[in-house]
């Protein structure tokens, strides 16, 4: 099963739409942020309060930066 058939099973079972391939590319890089700016269990955890949040990816994408500005300057 590959990521995107495990994905559409999973939101199916809690009753969500999976994410668009944007929303999905908009994740990974806030999972990658928060994972290369701290320490690794900070990506889906930062993905988990971005979800909770429900606001536009891009924006929680934009903190997470802000919060590690070193991010995103290479």
């Amino acid at each position: 099963m590959n990521r995107e058939e495990w994905l559409q099973a999973f939101c199916e079972r809690i009753g969500v739409e999976p994410p668009s391939e944007e929303e999905a590319a908009e994740l990974l890089e806030l999972a990658a942020v928060a994972a290369h700016s701290s320490e690794r269990p900070a990506a889906p955890l930062a993905c988990w309060a971005a979800g909770r949040a429900g606001r536009p990816v891009t924006e929680f994408l934009d903190i997470a930066r802000e919060v590690n500005p070193q991010d995103g300057l290479d």
